[in-house]
């Protein structure tokens, strides 16, 4: 295998990174108060940045920045001043931090579309708690939702350490905000119309508008051949992945019937067309300079999306090859350029699903994996078709994730974290990692039956042992999106059990076993409960349990999650929410997304 490098971390896309503004306020008393304050209240801003700083990453691998704001803020005028250099600094996140008493709505972030939070000090010399207290209730009365970090236990006034409750709600924030940040002013990209009348494959501009601040974009899926007819894509790179696909991506078994089997001739012109796809849909996604120095300059400029889907079926694979191998390279964190990003790119243009893979990306870095919630398996199933008794964490049923088209070669589970199968960020991704990956995925011919145009399907099995969490993003009538989450555990099967249950289905395709985490109540009283409760046939899969961090985004976005299993003392979200219902979180939920509505504006 050649070498694999290991690609440097960019922005590819249009408009500079998000940056988080911190913002020191202060009683603004001078004569003896505000003297006093300023070295601790600016020691604990520059506390704040630092700790982000060094714990942070953009999903992009980019450092994150912090802004500070010039002075202590005491009162309005001051305000308006950080307001300004936030503004010109491209800050898309704010954390206000003070010791003390301030004044509330004159030193206040006022920034309807910017996430905000407060750390008000918990120490008794000074009120910073009762700071805390009264500018969240001026957030909540104005209507601008803010998260309200405040410390378990009481610290000293010269204590410049940050408690290790202060540290998650802080993460968890800064997290969340930038991923809000992030997709403000990108794209999604429709490659295609709707599949085979999948329901979250109608692409709704109103919702991505709203909810999201990104754009609708879409192409016909006659442009793939346009590009293909006329050879718009780069042609020296076409032979570097041809070259690295014949070294990488072993072909397995055609399980097609031997007299309706495509010719060799015929397979190797659909990797051709499939290996061109992949560079057709990145290219149409971020653009591609090298497409003006072949003169076509509108074309190298793509669409600035952040996140796209393919079509596909029917109507392109039942002529052309499928687009599994385009959509398994490109969300994958690695391809013949080396370890990389991954893009997300949606099967079967469902957008709502490409939108849950796109928050656990900006969460985590990490590649995701698209997949049918196909079928849960009871223990008595299992035991009738296979004769094996499931134990472990599979003791009370299975859900098999598999998908009539790709996932991300990550979700083999050959990369590891601390000895144990994981799914990286591509910046901590070994080339031999890379080389694990591709060595546990074949590559089969397509089953002509679904995809009559033939194509490449990838094959693998997850390694048990991976903390994951499935979320999918719905989208309901009279309420609009809402969002569910399990958090779970990969498992492994013997090897004659997972065959045996594999093959019941199409053998091509790459298979997840799943145990979402059982709470004994509502949906997530057992496994059978969960697959029936799931609200579509797709679901979003990510490395590690996310799914208070997914809890913190949604409610910035005013998205209501109406099914989890995350423990409570994990939920983070506005202040204001409280009011709404402190004791039935989930209801109070609903209500306060509600009542303020998508961030963006009307839906």
């Amino acid at each position: 295998m050649a070498e694999i490098k290991m690609n440097p971390s960019v922005n590819r896309l249009v408009g500079d990174m998000p940056k988080v503004g911190i913002r020191p306020t202060i009683d603004g008393r001078l004569g003896g108060v505000r003297e006093s304050l300023e070295e601790q209240t600016m020691n604990m801003a520059k506390a704040v940045a630092e700790f982000i700083s060094q714990n942070v990453r953009h999903a992009n691998g980019l450092p994150v920045e912090c802004v500070i704001a010039d002075t202590t803020i005491g009162g309005v005028a001051e305000a308006a001043q950080c307001a300004e250099k936030f503004r010109r600094e491209g800050v898309g996140v704010s954390i206000t931090v003070t010791p003390c008493w301030c004044y509330g709505a004159e030193t206040m972030d006022m920034d309807p579309l910017i996430p905000k939070a407060v750390w008000g000090f918990n120490g008794t010399e000074r009120p910073g708690a009762v700071y805390l207290a009264a500018v969240l209730a001026g957030h909540t009365q104005k209507g601008l939702p803010a998260f309200s970090i405040y410390g378990r236990d009481v610290q000293d006034a010269g204590d410049t350490s940050i408690p290790e409750d202060v540290q998650e709600k802080l993460l968890r924030f800064v997290r969340a905000g930038l991923a809000v940040a992030t997709m403000r002013g990108k794209s999604y990209l429709a490659m295609g119309g709707t599949s085979m009348g999948i329901a979250g494959s109608i692409v709704d501009p109103s919702l991505l508008e709203a909810y999201f601040g990104m754009r609708s974009e879409s192409v016909d899926m006659s442009e793939f051949v346009r590009r293909l007819e006329e050879n718009i894509y780069d042609p020296e790179e076409f032979e570097q992945a041809m070259a690295w696909v014949k070294a990488n991506c072993p072909e397995g078994k055609d399980y097609n019937p031997p007299g309706k089997q495509q010719s060799r001739a015929e397979k190797d012109r659909a990797w051709e067309i499939s290996v061109k796809m992949a560079l057709i849909a990145r290219d149409l996604m971020v653009g591609n300079p090298k497409l003006a120095d072949l003169g076509y300059g509108e074309e190298a400029l793509g669409h600035n999306a952040i996140a796209a889907g393919f079509q596909g079926q029917r109507q392109w694979t039942d002529h052309f090859p499928n687009g599994d191998f385009m959509e398994a390279i490109l969300n994958s964190s690695f391809d013949w350029t080396g370890i990389r990003q991954p893009y997300i790119v949606a099967t079967e243009n469902d957008f709502l699903n490409g939108l849950s893979m796109l928050m656990g990306h900006l969460l985590t870095g990490t590649a995701q994996i698209f997949a049918d919630v196909r079928t849960y398996w009871s223990p008595e199933s299992v035991k009738r078709v296979t004769g094996y008794e499931l134990t472990g964490r599979a003791e009370g049923g299975i859900l098999h994730l598999i998908n009539s088209g790709p996932a991300a070669l990550d979700g083999t589970g050959q990369q590891s974290l601390n000895g144990q199968p994981a799914m990286k960020p591509f910046w901590e991704i070994t080339p031999d990692e890379v080389e694990k990956c591709l060595q546990a995925t074949t590559w089969h011919a397509g089953m002509l039956e679904y995809f009559r145009g033939g194509g490449w399907s990838t094959r693998f099995r997850t390694r048990g042992g991976m903390p994951v969490t499935m979320c999918r993003l719905n989208l309901v009538k009279g309420l609009g999106p809402a969002l569910q989450i399990a958090e779970g555990w990969t498992v492994d099967l013997p090897d004659e059990v997972h065959t045996i249950l594999d093959e019941r289905t199409n053998p091509t395709w790459p298979t997840t076993w799943f145990v979402p985490n059982i709470t004994g109540s509502g949906p997530f009283r057992d496994v059978y409960t969960v697959m029936n409760n799931w609200g579509a046939n797709h679901g979003a899969i990510s490395y590690g349990h996310i799914g208070a961090d997914l809890i913190t985004l949604a409610s910035i976005l005013r998205i209501p999650v109406y099914m989890h299993n995350v423990p409570e003392e994990k939920i983070f979200r506005p202040s204001a929410w409280a009011a709404f219902g402190a004791n039935e979180p989930m209801g109070a939920d609903f209500r306060a997304c509600a009542n303020f509505g998508p961030l963006y504006g009307k839906y």
